[in-house]
């Protein structure tokens, strides 16, 4: 009788339909209003709360191996609490973070970063397995490049707005972040993303929470994919991070880096321009020579640094290449990720904002004592050269498209 009546049950209520690119670019845009309504915020919020650059620095390096350590552990928590709850967890995380921070302590502040580094890790793991799930590989490039899309008008206007409305309403600020947060946990939830694709396994011992990272290193292409994503993300770390303080310093003003780096944002809504550039180009031409170009404009920039204008101009056209970068830099990686490994490799994957956000600032504690400030510009070029390098040895026909089958390469 039950099998009688499930048989009459509209499709669309026994099964979740397929979630489309743009469905899973909607949760793209939302988590970046999340983050970007916030990015330039943090900073100042922080400074205020704990007193002093040095105090503030230590939070951060905290909170970024608190946050490396969830994201390696998020698979192992996925073998006992479905995706969908951990997605979950990590949206709610990004609304405790909020609260905390609206309550304006000194506790409130430290727990407020945790929180939210935290939710940034477990939700990027999980999303990104959804990705390898729902998205055909020859569809990956697109998929990239309508997430940046989507995800422009917040990176760009939240740099801009989030310090002015901090300054206007304070702590309001993180409330209307965590108002973002709960929209993009209903959003999830109305899309019925559920736990993914479930791939079977023998059944065996439960393994090392850590033990996949073996896995991972027997895998050259995905090492060099993984590379690729901590060198985008340390050139992006200098973009946001020193070029504000050398514009201080060179006597240009505290708006010039933060305009920079809003208009340097909207170079998103070109996503799906460089994507079909990249299509034609094929990924190893593609990221080779976004890594060059920006390399060489960092390097330049360093050089130039008595020109204090010219250095910005030479930084701004930097970050077109650190946006292409994140349109088709990580298609070396995705390309190369098992079906069965989905969960596991998300996770190594998503700790490259980590790993660069400890690589960046020690990194440039070390330049500084030997040169001015400029150096972290050079040194980051150097970091981008490498990866140039490396990327050389991407399989030619990796991500080319064949015209006799319509699809891309396959090939690594």
């Amino acid at each position: 009788m039950g099998g009688m009546a499930v048989r009459y049950l509209p499709l669309d209520l026994k099964h979740a339909a397929t979630p489309k690119i743009e469905h899973l670019a909607t949760l793209a845009g939302l988590e970046a209003a999340v983050r970007g309504t916030l990015i330039a915020v943090w900073p100042l919020y922080l400074y205020e709360m704990l007193g002093d650059a040095q105090a503030v620095s230590v939070a951060y390096l905290f909170g970024g191996v608190l946050s490396l350590v969830t994201g390696l552990m998020v698979p192992w928590l996925t073998r006992f609490v479905p995706r969908r709850w951990a997605y979950t967890a990590g949206c709610l995380l990004y609304v405790l973070g909020a609260a905390m921070a609206a309550l304006g302590s000194n506790l409130g502040a430290h727990l407020a970063l945790l929180f939210s580094m935290m939710a940034t890790a477990t939700v990027f793991v999980c999303f990104n397995a959804y990705v390898l799930d729902y998205v055909a590989r020859e569809n990956l490039g697109r998929s990239q490049s309508v997430q940046m899309a989507y995800a422009a008008a917040p990176w760009t206007l939240g740099p801009l707005l989030g310090p002015f409305v901090y300054t206007q309403v304070g702590a309001g600020i993180f409330v209307i972040s965590g108002g973002f947060a709960l929209v993009l946990l209903a959003s999830f939830w109305v899309l019925r993303l559920g736990n993914g694709k479930q791939i079977q396994r023998a059944r065996g011992p439960a393994v090392n929470p850590l033990g996949f990272l073996g896995r991972f290193f027997r895998q050259p292409r995905l090492i060099a994919g993984w590379f690729f994503a901590v060198m985008r993300s340390c050139g992006w770390w200098v973009y946001v991070v020193y070029l504000p303080i050398f514009c201080i310093e060179a006597g240009l003003g505290d708006m010039v880096g933060s305009t920079a780096l809003a208009v340097s944002n909207a170079i998103l809504f070109l996503a799906p321009a460089i994507n079909r550039w990249a299509r034609r180009a094929g990924v190893r031409r593609s990221v080779r020579f976004a890594f060059l170009g920006c390399a060489a404009l960092m390097v330049a920039a360093s050089l130039l640094a008595f020109l204090p204008w010219a250095a910005v101009v030479l930084m701004f056209c930097s970050s077109a290449f650190l946006v292409t970068l994140d349109v088709v830099g990580g298609l070396p990686f995705l390309m190369s990720v098992k079906p069965s490994e989905r969960t596991e490799m998300s996770a190594v994957y998503s700790s490259f904002r980590d790993v660069s956000g400890i690589l960046t600032p020690g990194a440039a504690w070390l330049v500084l004592f030997v040169v001015p400030l400029q150096g972290i510009f050079a040194a980051s070029g150097l970091g981008l050269l490498l990866a140039w390098g490396i990327a050389g040895r991407l399989h030619p026909r990796l991500g080319v498209q064949r015209p006799s089958r319509g699809g891309l390469a396959e090939t690594g």
